[in-house]
């Protein structure tokens, strides 16, 4: 069954479990599917593949994590609160996120791959590993790694 099939069938599931924040941010999905396909030239009923889902997925799943990043920063808990909530339901759908240990283990192995020593192809490096990495590691983290390799 297909990523954007589950979500549909999770919908109708919220939907007889009244669950509302479950059921915006399935629907909120299942939107971002869509608008995905429009602007791939597709048609809305065409269905998206899984490697594109898993994209438009983790796109919310960044929006979600810079909300909180700001409304802390703003001083608003209870709004914080709340995309944290909705974060753990678009997380339930992402694969397992790879810790850093695992990433600069990568990093590291992918540096001897290419035989990088110099700084200046940091973005070689990055590059590669994120390539590499895709859907299964934070950015962010892989950022870190591939810059404390160098350090």
């Amino acid at each position: 069954m297909s990523l954007q099939t589950t979500i549909k069938e999770s919908i109708k599931d919220a939907m007889r479990a009244k669950d509302e924040v479950l059921l915006n941010v399935l629907r909120g999905l299942s939107t971002a599917f869509v608008n995905e396909l429009v602007a791939k030239g597709k048609t809305p009923q065409s269905e998206i593949s899984d490697e594109d889902a898993l994209t438009v997925i983790a796109r919310a799943s960044k929006q979600r994590k810079e909300a909180i990043a700001q409304f802390r920063a703003a001083g608003r808990e209870d709004l914080a609160v709340a995309e944290e909530t909705e974060l753990r339901v678009i997380e339930a759908y992402l694969p397992a996120q790879m810790s850093a240990d695992e990433i600069a283990a990568v990093v590291t192995a992918k540096k001897a791959e290419l035989s990088i020593a110099d700084k200046s192809q940091m973005g070689q490096l990055m590059s590669a590993v994120m390539k590499d990495l895709k859907g299964k590691a934070d950015g962010t983290l892989v950022k870190e790694a591939v810059e404390k390799s160098f350090a």
